[in-house]
């Protein structure tokens, strides 16, 4: 699983300072850069400290930690008396050490010098975390992003140093994929911006986020409020997604309790009747699955899709799911939203939501169903606190997008 690809050879010839990894999804940037660093740590004639950063720490701990740890064990590296839980830090037999910690840290940030960097999806952290955690190594800095939107790399790094040097790495790179996979990857070919960033790796357009502004906050407030809890069913490919929905001060707060894959209606029953009491609201679609969760005395209702008229040319199809479905991305929009900084998968599908794109580029009125369980949950449970809705009013302010140039939500 974690053996020498591609990308694992093109990453080891990089040789300044600064090594910038912008690609696509599924191209081993993450695991190779790790798979570098910690042959680099191994092969260390003298003590080195590495230290890998992302934005927050329950991000590191489900992912480029959980991939060090599944590294070190596959191959046979693992020693437990050498791995430090408490301060996230690893120390080899050459008396090198790689630590874990996150931007969320100021000390950390602001505090002890090292030799190596790796900042994991730099994209989500700010410019001056950065700049703090640079300034203070000694050696190389490696920094992984999709490249969906631009950022501090694209206006204050990239052409304007002479120690940076840029590898795209796709799909194509990591030969280690399940041909499943590369298959799923390559069906979406005909959605062009989608395809641009994570098939090619290329630079895309911020201007098909569906969504913008939601922030993330610690954890939530002791005054806050639990209104309502979203479900969006799946089972093989796609997981099932659960959000809670608080109501805090003038916004809602979401938060991810559940994600995944493999769970029959019982196993949801199980897990819902082991949270804290709400209404849950789940997709319609599947009366038979909300039936089977309410006989095991789960408080539980489909969400109401609402019968909507034309109004004008706003409305392509009278009563369609298309309709619907941005219709309920209106009524979300119209919130003030804020996420958990726990609520990982909710975060990185709020981050991916986009607007389909044709072979032109041009942008549609239909939603991405890439990574779409969180948000679909989220319309779910958000459109049933609206007691009395005008439709028209709502409808009016949908997204209908001319051109690749116009984007209301911004």
């Amino acid at each position: 699983m974690f053996g020498i690809t591609t990308a694992t050879t093109k990453i080891q010839k990089l040789k300044k300072r600064i090594r910038a990894i912008p690609g696509g999804t599924s191209a081993s940037k993450t695991v190779s850069v790790i798979l570098f660093l910690i042959s680099s740590a191994q092969s260390d004639k003298k003590p080195t400290l590495t230290s890998i950063v992302s934005e927050s720490f329950p991000h590191l701990k489900r992912g480029a930690m959980r991939d060090f740890l599944m590294i070190m064990q596959e191959h046979n590296y693992f020693k437990d008396s050498l791995w430090n839980r408490t301060d996230s830090t690893y120390t080899f037999e050459t008396g090198s050490k790689i630590e874990f910690f996150s931007v969320d840290q100021p000390s950390k940030v602001r505090g002890a010098r090292r030799d190596r960097l790796f900042i994991n999806e730099a994209n989500n952290i700010p410019f001056e975390a950065f700049e703090q955690l640079e300034v203070r190594t000694k050696d190389f800095i490696f920094l992984d992003w999709n490249p969906s939107h631009e950022f501090w790399y694209y206006t204050d790094i990239k052409d304007k140093r002479t120690d940076t040097e840029e590898l795209t790495l796709t799909y194509v790179d990591n030969e280690a994929l399940s041909q499943n996979i590369v298959d799923s990857i390559e069906q979406r070919k005909g959605n062009k911006n989608w395809w641009k960033v994570y098939g090619l790796g290329q630079l895309g357009e911020i201007e098909t986020r569906i969504y913008t502004d939601w922030k993330i906050v610690d954890e939530i407030p002791h005054e806050a409020r639990l209104e309502r809890r979203g479900i969006d069913f799946g089972y093989s490919n796609d997981p099932t997604a659960i959000i809670d929905i608080y109501k805090y001060n003038d916004g809602y707060i979401l938060d991810e309790q559940m994600y995944k894959t493999g769970m029959l209606n019982k196993d949801i029953a199980d897990f819902l009747l082991n949270l804290p009491e709400c209404l849950n609201v789940a997709d319609s679609a599947e009366p038979k699955s909300i039936e089977e969760i309410k006989q095991r005395g789960v408080n539980i209702v489909g969400a109401k899709k609402h019968k909507m008229r034309s109004f004008g040319s706003l409305i392509p199809e009278t009563g369609s799911k298309e309709s619907y479905v941005k219709w309920s991305i209106g009524i979300v929009q119209q919130h003030r939203m804020s996420m958990t900084k726990r609520s990982l998968n909710l975060i990185k599908a709020y981050r991916n939501y986009l607007w389909e794109t044709d072979k032109d580029g041009k942008i549609l009125n239909v939603p991405n169903h890439y990574l779409s369980d969180c948000m679909d949950a989220i319309r779910y449970a958000v459109i049933s606190l609206a007691p009395v809705i005008n439709t028209q009013n709502i409808v009016r302010q949908i997204p209908i997008y001319q051109s690749k140039k116009v984007n209301p939500w911004r």
